[in-house]
């Protein structure tokens, strides 16, 4: 019961943790406005009839409502038609491309995660495969994934398998990474006692290594969550994916003159998107590691 109410508070203490951070933003953000922005009024307040207008002492082009609109008008967009004459409102439209990015996130999280913890095991227990793939491991990375998107869009064609693609590239190195240090950060003592019973390799995996690892696993995958958001939403651009969180930044970048909030809007959403997986992850570590910990005990 102890461990459970302790990964509650963990949990919680992480949310209210990302909540006092947007807060502190939007603070700043309208700060920032206050100073630099465009003059601005609000009439009638709260209905009482009393209007107050602001006069920012300072002016600077990249606080204009144009290149950065106040956070009202923001929230205000969310409420407003997608388009012109239509019911749904572009709250909803967010609401429904979030949910798509998401599944398509979510495959590309999964199957870079079994890959990169394939990886890991293969390089803990082979030191020759280790010296001979991992540099190639690395130097993927180096590439950008802007530039390698289109390469990938061409080689596997438009749709949902490339987004996935992309989306399982950037997660795969992190979760390599660390789960490499995590299977060999058992005490040394352990693995010779599990030797001296004569337990085979699979068996010293799953006793030893991976339990050892999961502190380690975690850790990368709160990483790539992000990063398969961020790769979801790259890779629905020019992979032609209508549905998305990409396809809706396209767009609404192209209508920027005419309407910068939605395109804030979409940002908003997309990062809403990437805390809510990060905070998926963050549960299931509690809730893992506090089952470790009560079978331990």
């Amino acid at each position: 019961m102890t461990d459970g109410r302790s990964a509650a508070r963990g949990v919680l203490r992480t949310v209210l943790l990302l909540g006092v951070f947007l807060l502190v933003v939007g603070v700043l953000w309208e700060a920032f406005k206050w100073l630099f922005g465009d003059p601005w009024r609000l009439d009638d307040i709260l209905g009482t009839g009393l209007s107050y207008y602001h006069q920012p002492p300072f002016d600077l082009l990249q606080a204009s409502d144009l290149q950065l609109p106040h956070l009202w008008s923001i929230v205000g967009a969310l409420m407003e038609p997608v388009q012109r004459n239509q019911e749904q409102t572009l709250l909803g439209y967010l609401v429904s491309a979030a949910a798509y990015t998401w599944a398509e996130a979510l495959i590309g999280f999964a199957i870079g995660t079994l890959i990169g913890v394939t990886l890991a095991a293969i390089f803990v227990h082979s030191l020759f495969a280790e010296r001979a793939f991992m540099p190639y491991v690395i130097a993927s990375q180096a590439i950008p994934i802007v530039a390698l998107a289109p390469i990938i869009v061409v080689g596997f064609g438009r749709g949902l398998t490339s987004v996935v693609i992309i989306a399982t590239y950037l997660t795969f190195f992190p979760v390599t990474i660390s789960q490499m240090r995590g299977l060999r950060s058992p005490d040394p003592r352990a693995l010779e006692l599990m030797r001296s019973y004569a337990a085979s390799r699979w068996q010293v995996f799953w006793k030893v290594r991976m339990p050892a690892s999961l502190p380690y696993l975690f850790t990368a995958l709160k990483v790539a969550a992000a990063a398969a958001i961020v790769g979801a939403i790259i890779g629905e651009g020019p992979g032609g994916v209508k549905d998305g969180l990409g396809r809706a930044i396209v767009n609404f970048n192209q209508q920027y003159i005419t309407g910068p909030e939605k395109l804030w809007a979409t940002i908003l959403v997309a990062s809403i998107t990437g805390i809510l997986f990060y905070v998926c992850v963050r549960i299931a570590e509690a809730i893992t590691l506090r089952r470790r910990g009560s079978t331990s005990a």
